[in-house]
């Protein structure tokens, strides 16, 4: 069971957090190229011009590669794809501006400092490999005969990219630690209210943005915990809790992200889920805990489902409508499916 929840919960924090990052870092990007870029054409009439092609290829590339991450269930891809595209056009710019004796090979560490902030160790690890291959073969597979006459060039920015991924990964495991503890429950190990409330603001401002995609929504509850504390003990409650947790997220595919709100309550977000199959999945959700006990205590739990499509929808209005149905389930009788009445039946 931990290995799953585990696993889970990594995939979740890292996709969270990788969303997260991207929308921080896209401003700065730009920034940066900006002044990468007016240094570049400064140096011009010394260093020539045909630079500034590949710079604008890189950022018509990375326009299309943000929109693609936003919409995609796997940004990770995206995302890998946009940053290999940095260090490489800065890679090109070097061969065109004096390839070994090139001064802009020092800025091949300006794309490392930021690969702990996107990916996990081994991404880290094949970034700084795939940064040191593009300046060998800038430097020693375009003009040899200048690195071993002058082997400065080449030990410089190559240790000056060792350098900053060795740094930048102590301060950003720092980062992810203390991450980690302020969005995750400690009881479930499931991403808690904090985490979703920053999850929906960035899904509305990517819808307010424009961006078109569907997304389903539960909200659950476990029906009678109350009696459950009262009759067994807040220890067996809290087991109840943690085997809830367990059941649903065994149930659910890898991108789908689970909260605890606290108490008993829970929210899931099912990213590209249409209403029929957030209906689907709740039903199959509540079969899973209903067929689960804790030291022989069975549970079953109450679901409101809800889901949108298009780009005029406010999720606070979505979040509302499937508590709303949460409620309606429960009021019916409990261990049952409330829909929303946009798709109602």
């Amino acid at each position: 069971m931990r290995d799953l929840t585990e696993e889970s919960l990594t995939d979740q924090l890292s996709r969270e957090r990788l969303l997260d990052m991207e929308a921080r870092l896209g401003p700065v990007r730009r920034r940066a190229f900006a002044v990468l870029a007016l240094a570049l054409i400064a140096s011009g009439p010394w260093l020539g011009f045909e630079f500034l092609i590949p710079l604008f290829v890189a950022l018509a590339c990375f326009a299309v590669a943000d929109r693609r991450m936003r919409r995609s269930p796997r940004p990770q891809i995206w995302v890998a794809v946009a940053w290999a595209l940095a260090p490489l056009i800065i890679a090109v710019c070097a061969a065109l501006t004096g390839a070994a004796a090139s001064p802009a090979l020092m800025w091949l560490a300006l794309p490392v400092t930021t690969l702990g902030a996107r990916f996990e160790p081994r991404g880290v690890r094949l970034g700084v490999a795939y940064t040191i291959a593009l300046l060998l073969a800038v430097t020693v597979g375009l003009d040899s005969a200048t690195v071993l006459e002058h082997p400065e060039e080449l030990i410089f920015p190559f240790a000056l990219i060792i350098s900053m991924a060795i740094l930048g990964g102590a301060a950003l495991q720092s980062e992810r630690e203390h991450r980690r503890i302020s969005v995750i429950d400690p009881l479930t190990g499931l991403l808690n209210r904090s985490a979703f409330a920053q999850r929906l603001g960035e899904l509305q401002h990517q819808i307010d943005q424009g961006a078109e995609s569907s997304l389903g929504f539960l909200m659950a509850d476990v029906d009678h915990f109350k009696r459950i504390n009262d009759e067994h003990g807040h220890p067996v409650g809290d087991a109840v809790l943690r085997d809830v947790a367990y059941a649903m997220r065994s149930e659910l595919r890898a991108f789908d992200l689970v909260y605890r709100l606290g108490g008993e309550e829970f929210a899931i977000l099912l990213p590209g889920a249409d209403a029929a199959k957030t209906r689907e999945i709740a039903e199959r959700l509540r079969a899973a805990v209903a067929a689960s006990s804790t030291g022989g205590i069975s549970v079953t739990m109450s679901f409101g489902a809800g889901a949108i499509s298009g780009s005029d929808v406010r999720l606070a209005q979505l979040y509302a409508e499937a508590d709303a149905a949460l409620y309606h389930a429960k009021r019916a009788g409990r261990n049952r499916v409330g829909a929303v009445p946009s798709f109602a039946g």
